[in-house]
């Protein structure tokens, strides 16, 4: 191929130490549970983990993107709380 470039990736690796041995085996029992290895199960663990949006920070940049909460009608607090009747 005359011209033709190659994307060249880079795969990252870790290293966790220190892991109690009792998340090594819920991982490997989860993993048994997928069909796949504890390094396929890791992966995937992560990467979804990666991708998640922060509900904290989606709600924040909602608000903000909405003008903020300056004027918002929010009632008066008591610096202790009631007492709930269940009667």
């Amino acid at each position: 191929m005359i011209g033709a470039q190659k994307e060249v990736v880079a795969l990252a690796s870790i290293i966790v130490r220190g892991l109690d041995e009792s998340v090594m085996s819920q991982l490997a029992a989860r993993a048994e549970e997928h069909g796949r290895s504890l390094e396929a199960e890791v992966h995937d663990i992560l990467t979804k983990a990666a991708q998640r949006p922060h509900i904290g920070l989606a709600l924040m940049k909602a608000i903000q993107d909405l003008g903020g909460i300056h004027d918002l009608n929010a009632p008066e607090r008591a610096p202790v709380a009631r007492a709930v009747d269940f009667g």
